[in-house]
């Protein structure tokens, strides 16, 4: 069961942020490409500096805690998943905070 642990961090994460979605309608998975713009672009850099640290021995997985899937240069799933649903989660964050504070510019209006 420990080997749930990230993953069940992960999908705290995901319960305690998306439903941002259904009740503010903040609208950022409807606009998903938007959301994307601001992810990918900056993932892959995280994902080498945690590759490089891991070659290193700077950082490990504790394999007890972590499902055993490996992607690339030794990167746990969960890691990839986490560059993925951190920012996602913050993008809910922001946009919640500016459903409920109404007219919050934040340089991206239209």
């Amino acid at each position: 069961m420990q080997k749930f642990s990230y993953m069940a961090m992960l999908l705290f994460t995901v319960v305690g942020s998306f439903w941002l979605e259904l009740v503010l309608r903040t609208r950022v998975i409807k606009r998903f490409k938007r959301a994307a713009l601001a992810i990918l672009p900056i993932a892959p850099l995280y994902l080498i500096w945690d590759a490089y640290a891991i070659a290193q021995g700077h950082w490990s997985f504790d394999a007890q805690q972590i499902l055993g899937i490996f992607g690339p240069f030794k990167i746990p799933l969960e890691e990839f998943l986490f560059f993925l649903i951190v920012p996602l989660a913050a993008i809910l964050t922001l946009e919640g905070v500016r459903a409920v504070k109404k007219h919050w510019p934040v340089g991206d209006e239209e």
